[in-house]
């Protein structure tokens, strides 16, 4: 009697022994799976997003500096840091929020980098605002004497200006006012592309209206951001006719 009394104590020791190492296994694996959960996401600095593969997820923070209008709970972004420009294709964004997306704002945007068109940019985003973070606004970067120099490329998506160039032509995407017009202009002999996007300045806006009168010779500076379509397609944002 004594030895199997014994041998049922040895057994519930072993049973309680065992229990308590499956308790402590499966609390090891739940602590893991609230650390993965919580893990931050790697935020990539300029560099690292221009290093980055085309066709990966990156997620970046920068400044909002103006948008196209919203549109079916989506919106394009024009964006820029101190170290570089950032263009965001369909961002995920309520309208709401939409309203929210301020020139100077910081967020932060997750989404794939790709390439349309030698056009680098981030599309089918999300994004965040960075709560109690500091704002920028860009200046525009005088880059008359980068036009048609391989270096232009380097500054893709940034407020930039061109200065003393001369009007050639436009033409509306559709043939007469109320859409894109595409702006011909010539410095030193060489003819260069523009566009005023009709997404990002409306219709009745002065520069839309001012580039829509201009006359076949023409001295102008223009701002805009420097889009890339099949070389360099900068957006206007501001033109001025010199006297």
């Amino acid at each position: 009697m004594k030895k199997i009394i014994a041998m049922l104590l040895v057994l519930s020791m072993v049973a309680a022994f065992a229990a308590c190492a499956g308790s402590e296994e499966t609390s090891s694996v739940a602590d893991t799976s609230v650390e993965a959960s919580t893990e931050e996401v790697k935020v990539l600095t300029y560099a690292e997003y221009l290093a980055a593969e085309v066709g990966t997820t990156v997620t970046v923070e920068t400044y909002v500096q103006a948008n196209q209008s919203w549109w079916n709970n989506s919106i394009v972004l024009y964006c820029q840091s101190a170290d570089g420009g950032l263009f965001v294709y369909n961002l995920a964004c309520s309208e709401e929020d939409a309203a929210k997306l301020v020139k100077g704002t910081k967020i932060r945007v997750t989404g794939s980098k790709a390439e349309y068109d030698g056009e680098v940019e981030i599309m089918d985003a999300t994004f965040e605002f960075v709560e109690g973070a500091d704002t920028y606004v860009a200046e525009a970067k005088d880059l008359t004497d980068k036009l048609g120099s391989d270096d232009l490329i380097n500054y893709m998506n940034q407020l930039v200006s061109f200065k003393g160039l001369t009007f050639k032509s436009v033409e509306y995407k559709n043939g007469e006012p109320g859409d894109d017009i595409y702006v011909t202009l010539t410095k030193d002999g060489k003819d260069y592309s523009f566009c005023v996007e009709v997404y990002l300045t409306g219709t009745e806006t002065d520069v839309y209206k001012a580039v829509g009168e201009l006359k076949e010779g023409d001295v102008v500076d223009v701002t805009g951001f420097l889009y890339w379509y099949k070389g360099a397609n900068p957006h206007i944002t501001a033109i001025t006719v010199n006297q």
